[in-house]
């Protein structure tokens, strides 16, 4: 930058002066214009420049640049600038921006060293543009290409995770898996006995809805006493399960995902393949094995609270003797129901865990990763279980079970 104009050359220069100044008693600051040459303006600071003052804005200097000669260089004179805080800084950054808009030369020589280093400290780093705006988001066509290449580049890891989980399996049976027993007691306790509530609730309301469901339509035809073969065989073989399965996916898969992606993020597993312990032993085998050993329980205790339900509504609104209920019910079961809604929870089970799992170990290492890892875990559970859902309900039925 040019060094600012001495006294002298300015003393000698015919130009026009122009003066503002603030004459409040205790609040004195000054601002005036001078042209030593018809390019260049001088700007003179003088006095307190303080917050507390009302300082003049920047259109002040505007004026001067948009008056007479065109300005090609704006200079400062602080030599009698007598105290500043950052109110001076507030009004000088003004004046630099609209130097720059007007493509017209700062000169900070003027400025005392702590201002000059402010000044250049705060216009060192251009601002960035748009922050927090989104563009403009690319064609339908190009979001599903994008969300297809993700699957296939997915499918390979997810594909790796599971042949560890098995290999983990296969160290369990052998005895030589590293991992606590008093770790599954917890989590199979956090799995189980503490999902009874949510569990007890949506099957109980998923019960009273199929009930009503189809008591309406049987109404029509005298045959509501079919209402516990609708309600019986539905639950115990499709709705049961699949609403365990729904609810476990968002409270346990989630609550898996985020455990294992907060420990990726404090760097917990690295500690534990550093000290030679197997993550997929330590930390996946325990909650995949509770969640095998408490699906089918929950299971079989859903399919009871959905049929106690059905019950309820027979015997409140349609007349329906609670001996006459269970009877019906009892033609109407038999093993192989239970049996078939039982291994469709157990799969369920087993493929939370997996997706819960996955994406805690494939979390990144921040707190937002944690989140979206919470979230893929609950979709990806979701859809698994309503891909296992259709595809096993056609395979029993194919097979006539």
């Amino acid at each position: 930058m040019k060094e600012a104009l001495n006294p002298a050359e300015v003393a000698e220069a015919a130009v026009e002066s122009v003066t503002t100044e603030n004459n409040t008693p205790g609040q004195r600051y000054q601002l005036s214009f001078e042209r030593p040459t018809d390019n260049a303006l001088l700007v003179r600071l003088a006095g307190r420049w303080r917050l507390e003052e009302k300082l003049p804005p920047v259109t002040e200097v505007q004026a001067q640049l948009e008056s007479g000669a065109a300005v090609t260089r704006v200079q400062l004179d602080t030599t009698r600038l007598a105290a500043w805080d950052t109110g001076l800084l507030t009004f000088l950054a003004g004046l630099y921006t609209l130097c720059q808009k007007r493509g017209i030369a700062f000169d900070n020589a003027g400025l005392p060293d702590g201002v000059r280093k402010l000044i250049d400290l705060a216009f060192a780093v251009p601002p960035q543009k748009d922050t927090g705006r989104r563009g403009e988001l690319p064609p339908v066509l190009a979001r599903i290409g994008d969300a297809t290449l993700k699957l296939l580049r997915g499918a390979p890891e997810m594909i790796g995770f599971i042949g560890k989980v098995t290999l983990s399996l296969g160290r369990l049976v052998r005895g030589r898996a590293q991992y606590r027993r008093s770790d599954l007691m917890l989590i199979i306790q956090d799995v189980g006995p503490q999902a009874l509530p949510i569990v007890s609730l949506i099957s109980f309301l998923v019960g009273l809805i199929v009930a009503y469901m189809g008591a309406v339509q049987l109404a029509q035809f005298g045959a509501q006493i079919y209402i516990a073969d609708l309600v019986g065989i539905g639950v115990v073989r499709e709705m049961g399960a699949l609403m365990t399965g729904i609810i476990i996916a968002g409270r346990t898969g989630a609550a898996f995902a985020a455990q294992l992606g907060t420990m990726q993020v404090n760097e917990e597993i690295d500690a534990f393949k550093a000290l030679g312990i197997s993550p997929m032993d330590f930390l996946v085998l325990p909650r995949m094995l509770a969640l095998i050993i408490m699906m089918p329980l929950l299971v079989l205790y859903a399919d009871i609270v959905g049929v106690l339900a059905g019950m309820f509504v027979a015997n409140t609104t349609f007349d329906i003797s609670v001996f006459e209920y269970y009877q019906q019910t009892a033609r109407a079961l038999d093993l192989r129901h239970f049996a078939v809604g039982i291994s469709k929870g157990t799969v369920y089970g087993i493929l939370i865990a997996i997706a819960g799992c996955l994406r805690g170990m494939q979390c990144g290492r921040s707190a937002q990763a944690v989140g979206q890892a919470t979230t893929s875990a609950v979709v990806t559970s979701i859809v698994f279980i309503v891909i296992a859902a259709s595809l096993m309900t056609i395979m029993f039925q194919k097979l006539g079970i």
